[in-house]
């Protein structure tokens, strides 16, 4: 029986999510066509580079506003190809089937889910949970985030990092009790750090200071 909130059993299996939401190649182009809406605006300065020189070179302003969009809109098109393709394989859960005692696995991503492998496929479980702390008088809480890296035979899959707010230790032992029947190592592993404080700018301040102070 699941005894973490990230394990959920069903009737027909236990799932680990890390994402919500359902799975599948159209949501992924429409999540990523929505977030490929801020491409054209990362791009903006060379873009307004290209229209500054059309203007330059005598162009009308009708000539400059067609290029220009043309731009944007190729820019847009290859953010969004770039978001989709690689957010395709982005896991969202591991789903383990019968719930009791599985003997299958696969992996449901954004484009949807892999073909159901045997258990022994996979090896080991690698969890990271990395912990940002706040520096000395940072009003910033901790951020706290799991990385999970899963070792198949044949591939790995590489770590995929989701906010969390758990007791790790809680969820690798009830994932090391789900797969114990069949062998499959669970390693938890915690990293700390503290977060960086920013550096204030007390050089060309007081450089600023010390200039005005003069004549």
């Amino acid at each position: 029986m699941a005894t973490d909130p990230l394990l959920r059993q069903g009737p027909d299996s236990t799932d680990l999510v890390l994402r919500t939401g359902p799975a599948g190649p159209v949501r992924n182009a429409l999540t990523s066509a929505r977030s490929a809406l801020l491409t054209p605006l990362a791009l903006g300065v060379p873009t307004l580079l290209v229209a500054f020189c059309m203007a330059l070179a005598g162009a009308r302003a009708s000539t400059v506003f067609v290029v220009v969009g043309v731009i944007a809109a190729l820019e847009y098109l290859l953010g969004w190809l770039t978001m989709a393709f690689s957010q395709a394989r982005d896991i969202l859960r591991m789903e383990f089937a019968p719930a009791g005692v599985p003997a299958s696995l696969r992996l449901v991503r954004s484009a949807g889910p892999d073909h159901w492998l045997p258990i022994d496929t996979l090896r080991e479980v690698k969890l990271t949970h990395k912990v940002v702390e706040p520096y000395e008088g940072d009003r910033k809480p901790a951020l706290s985030t799991l990385a999970l890296e899963l070792l198949l035979r044949g591939s790995n899959e590489r770590p995929t990092l989701v906010p969390f707010s758990g007791d790790p230790q809680r969820l690798a032992d009830a994932l090391e009790a789900l797969l114990a029947p069949a062998a499959v190592v669970v390693e938890l592993r915690t990293e700390r750090s503290t977060r960086d404080e920013p550096r204030s700018n007390w050089y060309s301040g007081g450089s600023a200071s010390a200039n005005s102070g003069g004549g």
